[in-house]
Formats: structure tokens, sequence, C-alpha cells
């Protein structure tokens, strides 16, 4: 399908919701649309200066943006773009903002003919779990509707109902975002589940959406860094926007700050329903590493789910994801059970055997709530034996991460192995002395900056009754490193490897 906007109609919506500073055309300065400007009309739109041309409305975003960029899209065709800053030796039309992203986000929604008012809309967010609550909530729904149903996750985008793609972020940038609703569209579907992180409310990536239903799954301290999130407190405040933009909100009772939560939700006037253990109008009893029992408060009604996932942290993230879809579809109990148990995520609690009887348990696990919930399972699993975790941090990013890991690795860890993963800009080592810091002298650690030989060390040590839990890297099959996405062979398939090589 064609898209188009006239340089006239993104004057006017800029006016309309008061982002327009000027519109500089040949030089001369304009606040009003000029009577005698000729025509002219965008079929693209780009923030990426080689992916441009003389149709494209380019837009001037990021920290690091430099002029350079715009002059290499003019160069190969931009005839406008809009930015916060004027930009005088360029010659291309100006559309001067005050606020670059709230202008991407209402520029592409104009430009894609407001895709998301024909999708029914389920935003997911929290500190852990997102990706398998929104892999269990697209299940739900695809059972009860069909392939009528869209993905946008950190792992995978799916955009027809069942074909699947690789994605590059939790929530996309604007464009990006406005871009895909609209494929769907044209796809036919009509529900959208999507998770939505906290750096989606604080760029903006999702300004002017709001969600027929929200999750607000859990809260930790995560993503604290200066390009991140200065404080706890600001990104708990991003995280609580995804409830002022929901017109219903499902939240776990037990977490931290869930009476702050309760309290925005009757300020909003958005209608809470709540779950947990021992409180929520939902209560959930665990039968067992893969089964718990539902059960609703007000009715005394108990129903009994079989997860195909491992862990009773995973009971929540159903729970979660059951309430949602049954808030905007009818779903029955038996279509919902084989749903829940069918549903697998990549790279989440992914479970093997050695061949001496010692398991090993891939996870994506990356910060204390996460590695606390993976040993928490794995010490259900071999009450008994040791717990070895091979884990590291990313580079240049949440850097708060790293103690809480160490924290982490001090009280659940009999072994810690300290490795790579994705370090970016920074020296390995240097991120392994972070989080060693904080990890007691006695404990037994080892600092192996090679992540395969991390792993392979770790697969040694093992005894029959022992769990090695490697987290951080669950499926990736790529290790950033100074920029660049370096081919790498990923956690579960060196380990289906090493074993496959023991047995022989």
């Amino acid at each position: 399908m064609a898209y188009q906007i006239s340089l006239a109609e993104i004057h006017q919506l800029l006016l309309e919701h008061q982002l327009l500073k000027e519109l500089i055309i040949d030089g001369q300065w304009h606040y009003l649309y000029p009577t005698n400007q000729a025509p002219k009309n965008f079929y693209r739109l780009s923030y990426d200066s080689r992916q441009v041309d003389e149709q494209t409305l380019f837009f001037c975003k990021g920290l690091n943006f430099k002029a350079e960029f715009l002059q290499q899209a003019t160069d190969l065709g931009v005839s406008a773009y809009v930015a916060e800053t004027y930009y005088e030796n360029n010659p291309a039309t100006a559309i001067v903002v005050t606020d670059i992203r709230q202008a991407m986000a209402i520029l592409a929604q104009h430009f894609y003919q407001y895709p998301q008012d024909k999708l029914v809309k389920i935003a997911i967010t929290g500190t852990k779990g997102k990706t398998t609550t929104a892999y269990f909530t697209h299940q739900l729904l695809s059972a009860a509707l069909g392939n009528k149903v869209a993905l946008f996750s950190s792992e995978e985008t799916i955009l027809d109902g069942q074909t699947r793609q690789a994605s590059s972020l939790s929530t996309p940038e604007a464009l990006v975002l406005y871009q895909q609703m609209a494929k769907a569209v044209e796809n036919q579907v009509t529900h959208l589940v999507m998770e939505v992180s906290s750096q989606a409310y604080k760029t903006q990536r999702v300004y002017g959406l709001t969600f027929e239903v929200g999750i607000f799954l859990n809260i930790g301290h995560d993503h604290i860094s200066p390009i991140e999130h200065p404080t706890f407190e600001d990104y708990l405040y991003c995280k609580r926007q995804l409830i002022m933009h929901s017109k219903q909100m499902i939240i776990h009772q037990e977490i931290p700050y869930f009476d702050l939560l309760a309290q925005t939700c009757r300020k909003a006037q958005v209608p809470l329903l709540t779950f947990g253990v021992k409180q929520g109008d939902y209560r959930i009893t665990a039968l067992s590493q893969h089964e718990f029992q539902l059960k609703r408060q007000q009715t005394t009604t108990t129903e009994s789910f079989e997860l195909a996932l491992l862990g009773t942290f995973n009971f929540d993230n159903a729970t979660a994801a059951l309430l949602a879809a049954r808030s905007v579809c009818a779903l029955d109990t038996l279509t919902a059970q084989n749903a829940l148990k069918q549903t697998v995520v990549p790279g989440r609690m992914n479970l093997f055997h050695l061949p001496n009887g010692a398991v090993v348990l891939v996870d994506y696990a990356h910060n204390y709530l996460s590695l606390q919930a993976v040993s928490q399972c794995a010490r259900q699993l071999r009450p008994t034996g040791q717990l070895i975790i091979v884990t590291g941090s990313a580079g240049g990013k949440a850097l708060s991460r790293r103690p809480d890991i160490g924290k982490a690795l001090t009280e659940f860890a009999d072994v810690a192995i300290l490795t790579a993963d994705d370090p970016n800009f920074e020296a390995v080592s240097e991120i392994i002395a972070e989080i060693k810091a904080v990890i007691p002298k006695e404990q037994i650690v080892y600092e192996i900056e090679d992540r395969h030989a991390a792993i392979t060390k770790a697969l040694t040590l093992a005894n029959g009754d022992d769990v090695v839990i490697l987290a951080g890297k669950g499926n990736e099959q790529t290790m950033k490193i100074k920029g660049q996405a370096i081919p790498y062979q990923s956690d579960i398939q060196f380990v289906q490897q090493w074993i496959q090589k023991a047995e022989i």
C-alpha cells in the first residue's frame, strides 16, 4: 500500500500539537504556511541518512546526530528535514520542531493512516518476563482468533500472525513502529501484543499511543546508566507511564511499589486487575515446576494449567497473559490450556542434560531479578548439587546491573564464572572486575573472558547432581564487540555440540 504526506499536512499537524517552531523554505522563515508554496508530497519517512531519496522526509534525531548526516541525506536527494535545530548551511526545507521524537510519532501516525486505531493493543512492561509474557499472550490470542495477532517483542516480530522475523529492539523507534503496525493492518491483523520498555517512554517511541490493556509484571533495579536512566526513580516513573496510557491494567499485587502503581491507576481512573500467590483478584498455586492452579477470588473458580516452559516464575507470566487475553476476547479453559502448554520462547529456560546427569539451563537472565528466578528454579531441580553460573554484563549500558549481578552470584551461586556478554567498546576484564568487586573473596570465582571457554569450564566442572546456568545470551548468534555484531555460536548451539561430542 502506498502512503504519503504533504508539507502542508506536516505544518498543520505540528501546529495542532504545538510542536512547530518555524518552517524555513529557501531561507525564508514562516510560522503560518505560505500561500504561494507549491504542493510538496513525501512518500517515505526515514532517520537513516543512508536510506533516503528525493521522496523522503528526513528526521534529524539522536544525541549523536551530526550535520554531515543531513548533508549525506540531501546529497541523496532529500529536500526537506525535521529537526530541533536549523542547519543554516543546508539548502533543504527545514521543519524546526520543539521535540523531534514527539514529531516523529505524530507524523508517522498520520503518514501510515493511524494503524493503531485499527488494532486492539496489549502492552507489557516489567524488569523481567516481558518477552515470555508476550509469547504467552500471542499464543493465547492466536488460539482464539487464528492468524490475526501481531507480535512486537525483543526476540521476534510477527506482522501477519504467523511469519517470524528477528527483532532489534524491545520497542521499535516510532517510524518503524507505525510502519510495522500499518503492515499488520494490511495483513488483516486485528490484535497486537507488544513489549513496551522503559526506554520506549523515555525516548517517546510510543508517544500518543493508548493501549486497550497494559501489563505491569514486576520492577527491580536495572537500566541505570548515563545513557539510559540516571536514577531508579526515573526508571520506575517511565515504566509507570504505561498506566496513564492504558484503558485497563493488570498488575502483580505482590511486587515492590504496588501501592504506588495502584494509586496511579486510581488517579488515572484506569480499572485494575491483580494477581499473586497470596494477594490479588487471582491467586496462583504451584503444583510442580510445570503446573499451577489459578483461582478467581470472587467466584472461587479454579483452573489448572501446564506449561512447556520450566520455572514457577513463569506462572506469573502465564497468568498475566491469560488475564490480558481474556480481557479482549472469549477464551475458554480448554483452549487456554492447550495454548499455554504449546508456548515456547527461544533462549528462555532451555534445559539440557549432560551425559553424567548434570542439568544445564540456558536463559537470557541478565539482571538480579532474572538470575534470582532462574537460580531458585535450579535449586528446586537439584537441591543437593552445586549451582554453577556463567554470566557477564553488556558494555556501555545498564551499569547498575554489574553490582546487582555480583549480588545475585553471591546469594545463589556455588561457583561463578565471569565472562563476556556483548562488551561492545568496553574491556571484558573491566566489566568482570566491576561484577567481582561485590563478591566475597572466599567465593569460588573464575574469570574467563572467552565465553565458549567459560562454558566449557562450567560443563567440565559439573557433577551429576549439579546445575549449570548459562545466563545472558540465550539463543543469540552474535556478540557485540566495538560496535559490530560479530558472529557467535549461541550458548544453546554450543551446549548441544558439547553434549554430542561427550556422548561419542
